[in-house]
C-alpha cells in the first residue's frame, strides 16, 4: 500500500493565503511549492521574513484595499496600482486624499446594503417560519 503524497500548491496560492506579496517574499519561498502542513505552520509560527512582510508590507492590493477600507475597485479608481507598504497606508488614513474619502464612503454604503437585505432576508424568513407553525398548530386543533 502506498503512502498518501500531500497535497502541494504553488508560492503564488501560499502568498495569498498567508496575505502577502509574492514579489516581495524572499526567492527560496518564491520557487518552492508548498504543503498546506507547511502552510500551516507557517500561519501558527511565522518565520521573521513573513512577520516583518505581514507587519510592514509591502502588501497586495486586497490587503491595501482592506486596510483602507475600500474595494480593489476603489483603488484602481483612486488611481493605486501598486503595492503599498504599511507606513504609506498610515500616511494616506491621516490625510486621506479626495478619492479615498468617496471610496470609503461608497463603502459604507454598500455595507449598510447589505446588512439592510440579510435583515430583509431574515424577517421574510422569519415570518415564513411563523406562519407554517400557525398552520401546523392549526391543523392540529382541528385535527382534535
Amino acid at each position: 500500500m502506498s503512502e498518501k503524497k500531500p497535497q502541494t500548491m504553488k508560492s503564488a496560492t501560499a502568498a495569498q493565503k498567508l496575505g502577502i506579496l509574492l514579489q516581495a517574499a524572499p526567492e527560496e519561498f518564491q520557487n518552492s511549492t508548498v504543503t498546506r502542513s507547511e502552510l500551516a505552520e507557517l500561519t501558527e509560527n511565522p518565520p521573521a521574513w513573513l512577520a516583518d512582510l505581514r507587519a510592514n508590507g509591502p502588501h497586495p492590493r486586497q490587503v491595501v484595499a482592506a486596510k483602507l477600507g475600500v474595494s480593489t475597485s476603489g483603488l484602481a479608481r483612486g488611481g493605486v496600482t501598486d503595492p503599498l507598504t504599511t507606513a504609506e497606508i498610515k500616511d494616506l488614513l491621516q490625510k486621506p486624499p479626495a478619492w479615498l474619502v468617496t471610496e470609503r464612503a461608497t463603502q459604507a454604503e454598500v455595507r449598510a446594503e447589505l446588512i439592510r437585505d440579510k435583515d430583509a432576508k431574515a424577517e421574510k424568513a422569519a415570518k415564513k417560519e411563523r406562519a407554517a407553525r400557525g398552520a401546523a398548530q392549526r391543523a392540529a386543533h382541528r385535527g382534535q
